[in-house]
């Protein structure tokens, strides 16, 4: 068994919406912000982004479906690295440091040592020859 197991549809379905959601309400449940706002707001902000995100994808739970699925791997990767700079950036302290470092390394996890490649498209020809055959 391989230890490449999120596909499309496992991230579609399990991993957008909900971790949208624990981003905009997780820093308010965990009373994140003794270095400041930018703690409690950076991961707000990222949070929203993200449900716009998982809208606009095209994967199953997409609702207009206009961002590749490879472009939505590459922008969550890019908002890990973010994660992974914020503390410094921004000097947060604490629980606003671990918590940014804990998601970094969760997001990165996720979109490239744990993602599954992508199954190439059937051209028409293949297609044809498959139904031929």
């Amino acid at each position: 068994m391989s230890f490449r197991f999120i596909t499309k549809s496992i991230h579609a379905y399990l991993i957008d919406y909900p971790v949208a959601i624990v981003l905009i309400a997780a820093p308010f449940a965990l009373k994140l912000g003794q270095s400041g706002p930018i703690a409690i707001w950076l991961s707000v902000v990222v949070g929203v982004t993200a449900l716009l995100l998982a809208a606009l994808t095209d994967h199953p739970t997409g609702l207009v479906r206009i961002i590749p699925y490879w472009l939505h791997l590459w922008v969550d990767r890019a908002v890990g690295m973010v994660f992974v700079i914020a503390p410094f950036a921004f000097e947060f302290t604490g629980l606003d440091t671990w918590y940014y470092w804990i998601l970094a390394a969760a997001v990165l996890l996720t979109t490239s040592v744990l993602n599954a490649p992508e199954e190439p498209v059937a051209t028409r020809s293949e297609l044809a020859r498959r139904a031929a055959g």
